[in-house]
């Protein structure tokens, strides 16, 4: 395999396996909107929220350096695995003390030791199937996905169906699924077999902890930027006005789910080939291919919108729900570039900038909440959040050529995202009917044959191992002369030279040459 054809592969199985079993859970999301209500569906979207927080605060973003650590063949399997468990148990130890406070939280009070046991459970469960997705099998980890989704969705009818637990019984379901998950990475693999409490490599450890922690407040910043819109919303208009927001997000993120899943598999490629000649090329194809993807999933969830997802979805008291999702639909585009660009950042172990930039967004995000949300309610929320991401955006556009050249199709960029924004007029402000639905399919129509090709020649490249790099994504720089006639490398880009063998860094710039 080339490495397109690896990130391919990798691409599918993961997308096999995780796109079928998240949308088992949007087939459930009817059944929980009903068994709920909306009032406890915003409380459930806050338990998750926090959790997802926690468990980044909790284990120091640990999984992220044992899929580091783990993808080098060089390093010490088992002691990887080993480290990653023993920093999710003692994280978890050291967080009980806390727990009580989680109750000053109103929206969370009555639930805070029922989020220890999510967050510890959620923990072991993301290490062991990191671990086995870098040494084992892509496969058996995408196997995983199908397994905790329907485990948890048959907890969830027991719990919510027939016992009425309500969140309660949401929140035991959720850490019921991921057990089960765990066991069933213990039986197929044995991984815990491998696991030992004491005698690891302290190299390694430190090694990966200083990797990891900093992205810890990365993961907060984002989780502001992400999350803290539902707890305003929550704290200034109510759980009804969160829950209408929260259902609103669940579309967009449809497409991160996608976009998710090729993200996994090229965080694998990125790590793998980061010493690779041509990672500038394959960096350029890549973020182009993510961009088609972006745009035409979001292109299409605005098309269905009205005519079909909304009308499958009328629960009362969601009915005004799509207001809100174009803007949240544009919000997922640049959060999926600039988690594209915070690869570079990890790649070239440069993670304290992925935390600075993440930093601006949430500054951004919060101070955007506070008065938007005041004045025009749920949309400032959507607004704010899109804004934040913009932010980011441009900072690491920027920031990322220290490190790696990548050739970025502005045009393709300005040109889908004027079209998008014209359907998403259409949707918020259009009356709903017959002519609404001929102009969203019409810039349908031209947002799929504007990236048409660039569909074709990333097939081309899939398929061909020898096949040249997209037009437009030149496998060089082209280069250009000085005054004296000496060429220059591409602009803004640091002359190349060729590296020392062993050397952890090709393409990557040193920035004290």
């Amino acid at each position: 395999m080339n490495k397109y054809q690896k990130l391919a592969s990798n691409t599918l199985v993961l997308g096999i396996g995780q796109f079928s079993s998240k949308l088992l859970v949007y087939v459930m999301l009817k059944f929980y909107l009903e068994t709920l209500g909306d009032e406890q569906f915003g409380v459930m979207n806050n338990i998750i929220t926090a959790a997802s927080l926690l468990i980044s605060v909790v284990t120091l973003s640990i999984a992220d350096g044992v899929l580091r650590f783990a993808l080098e063949k060089s390093n010490n399997g088992r002691m990887v695995f080993s480290i990653g468990i023993n920093v999710c148990i003692v994280g978890s130890i050291v967080f009980i003390p806390f727990v009580p406070l989680i109750g000053l939280i109103p929206m969370l009070k009555g639930y805070e030791w029922l989020l220890l046991i999510y967050v510890f459970m959620g923990s072991i469960k993301e290490v062991s199937g990191i671990y086995v997705r870098s040494r084992y099998s892509v496969k058996l980890y995408a196997v995983d996905g199908i397994v905790t989704t329907v485990s948890t969705i048959i907890y969830n009818l027991m719990f919510l169906g027939a016992f009425k637990w309500g969140v309660m019984g949401y929140v035991f379901a959720v850490v019921l699924g991921d057990f089960t998950s765990i066991v069933f990475l213990n039986i197929t693999t044995k991984v815990f077999l491998q696991y030992r409490p004491f005698g690891n490599d302290k190299s390694l450890r430190n090694a990966m902890l200083r990797y990891s922690i900093p992205l810890m407040p990365t993961m907060i910043m984002w989780w502001i930027v992400n999350a803290s819109d539902q707890f305003m919303i929550t704290g200034m208009l109510g759980d009804r006005e969160n829950s209408l927001y929260s259902f609103a997000y669940k579309f967009p993120n449809l497409v991160t789910i996608v976009v998710g899943i090729l993200s996994q598999a090229w965080r694998m490629s990125a790590i793998t080939e980061r010493n690779s000649r041509t990672v500038s090329n394959f960096y350029s194809t890549t973020f182009s291919m993510i961009q088609t993807v972006m745009f035409l999933g979001c292109g299409g969830i605005m098309l269905i919108l009205r005519p079909i997802i909304m009308q499958f979805y009328n629960t009362e008291g969601f009915e005004s729900g799509y207001f809100y999702v174009p803007l949240l639909l544009g919000a997922t585009i640049f959060q999926a570039m600039d988690n594209f660009l915070s690869s570079i950042y990890e790649a070239a172990q440069k993670t304290t900038h992925s935390m600075t930039s993440s930093a601006m967004g949430a500054v951004v995000n919060i101070a955007l909440n506070i008065v938007l949300i005041k004045t025009i309610g749920i949309s400032g929320a959507a607004i704010a959040t899109l804004a934040s991401y913009i932010v980011v955006f441009i900072y690491r556009i920027i920031d990322t050529k220290k490190y790696l050249y990548m050739k970025v199709y502005w045009a393709k960029i300005v040109v889908n995202l004027i079209l998008l924004a014209g359907m998403a007029c259409s949707i918020m402000f259009l009356e709903y009917g017959t002519m609404q639905n001929v102009i969203n399919a019409v810039i349908f129509l031209i947002i799929a044959a504007i990236n048409f090709q660039s569909c074709v020649q990333a097939i081309r490249l899939i398929l061909n191992r020898r096949k040249a790099a997209p037009q437009g994504a030149p496998s060089t720089p082209p280069p250009r002369s000085s005054e004296n006639g000496a060429p220059h490398n591409a602009p803004n880009s640091a002359p190349r030279r060729e590296p020392p063998r062993g050397n952890n860094t090709n393409q990557y710039k040193d920035k004290r040459r």
